[in-house]
């Protein structure tokens, strides 16, 4: 009785969810040949397995379904075959160890192609991912040229998308493991859309859809948690094209250097609320000069401008209630107030006076970003308000009075 072939690799396919039979190739006639003579498969049978494999894998074929498809097709022969089915017990077990070890090998071969193949997609596409993300990043005519690419990656950039900048603690780097622990975190969750990370300038970068601001909270948490302690995140203002991914990498990057300067220690930053500092650093030259005329005397006070400049940033930052000014600097009420006092006296403009208030905090903003007073302030016009604006370091002692009893406040 003739064996058919063709029935075995349909019941095979079908146990496999309904595999192309293709994906066997000569495997049933090889090990039908292999039974026959005693021999096991030969190298360039193993070959064509192994490209078999590499088939699968490029056309996205689950490895379980594939080796699924390669053991029933091996047992339904067996149950077939003439050794077996009309053999001595010793034609019967040396039949099936035959099956047996050519479905190992036959099993093996294509696995292998299967991840090499598989391993070598996966490079491809990490290539492509990289050079959609640097061409976004770089914006202009090369932003344009990959918007087909993009879409193909699942970045459907007519949506709002944002990007996210982590920087890593100090003697960290990004590694690979992390990236995929990040994409891992991402896929499937509120909001991800093909997230696209990668590496640049020794930064994390992801670029997700952020429809919502739900969506972009959701992101941030769980990049957050997954990066730890020591990290330090900063998300761009969602935007739609390939032109916003760029802005919104850029307004992440300015706001992780902004987070430097301004000594923050949040894990994850929203570029939006430092909008106002980078409203000052856009004219440096002005705002050198407002610190200089609006703050520059406290540099006079002994003991220096810091003090009384930290109390100043305090007092806005509480929305000007001195008891909670006091609890945040570690002071009594009374020497913050001594504090507040002491600046009216050499400003000769009042901090508690709302009419006052919005250009002293503007100068005291200024101040925080520029550095000043540890950082000498570089005037347009050196010389003449300059000298003022710089701290005095050698001028340290109590004003005439002292200061409150128990506080170590400044003049």
């Amino acid at each position: 009785m003739e064996l058919d072939l063709d029935a075995v690799a349909a019941g095979a396919a079908s146990d496999a969810g309904g595999l192309d039979i293709a994906l066997l190739g000569d495997f049933l006639p090889s090990v039908v040949d292999a039974v026959r003579s005693g021999r096991r498969l030969r190298r360039a049978e193993l070959e064509r397995y192994a490209e078999r494999g590499a088939a699968a894998a490029q056309a996205g074929v689950a490895p379980r379904a594939l080796i699924d498809l390669y053991m029933s097709a091996s047992w339904r022969l067996w149950e077939v075959l003439p050794q077996v089915r009309d053999g001595s017990a010793d034609r019967v077990r040396a039949a099936g160890l035959t099956v047996l070890r050519a479905a190992d090998d036959g099993v093996a071969a294509l696995v292998e192609g299967f991840q090499l193949a598989r391993n070598d997609l996966a490079r491809r596409q990490e290539a492509e991912r990289r050079e959609v993300l640097e061409a976004l990043l770089a914006g202009g005519v090369r932003a344009a040229s990959v918007l087909g690419r993009a879409a193909d990656i699942g970045l459907l950039l007519p949506s709002p998308h944002a990007v996210l900048v982590a920087r890593p603690p100090e003697g960290s780097s990004v590694s690979a493991a992390l990236l995929g622990q990040v994409e891992r975190a991402l896929t499937g969750r509120h909001g991800d859309a093909s997230p696209l990370l990668s590496v640049r300038d020794e930064l994390l970068v992801c670029v997700f859809a952020a429809p919502d601001a739900a969506a972009v909270g959701e992101v941030t948490g769980r990049v957050s948690g997954v990066l730890g302690p020591g990290w330090q995140a900063a998300v761009g203002r969602a935007l739609v094209g390939a032109e916003g991914v760029r802005v919104s990498y850029e307004q992440a990057r300015d706001t992780l250097d902004l987070a430097v300067r301004l000594e923050l220690d949040s894990p994850v930053i929203d570029g939006s609320e430092l909008a106002v500092y980078r409203v000052l650093l856009r004219d440096q030259d002005a705002i050198a000069e407002l610190i200089a005329t609006v703050l520059g005397p406290l540099a006079g006070a002994r003991g220096g401008a810091r003090p009384l400049l930290e109390t100043l940033d305090a007092y806005y930052a509480t929305g000007a209630v001195a008891t909670e000014t006091a609890r945040r600097l570690h002071l009594s009420v009374r020497a913050v107030t001594y504090r507040l006092d002491r600046v009216r006296q050499l400003l000769g403009r009042d901090p508690t006076d709302p009419d006052a208030r919005f250009t002293m905090q503007a100068a005291v903003l200024g101040a925080r970003l520029l550095g000043w007073p540890d950082v000498p302030l570089a005037l347009p016009t050196p010389g003449n308000v300059g000298a003022s604006a710089r701290p005095s370091a050698d001028v340290v002692g109590r004003a005439p009075g002292g200061d409150p009893a128990g506080d170590a406040s400044t003049p």
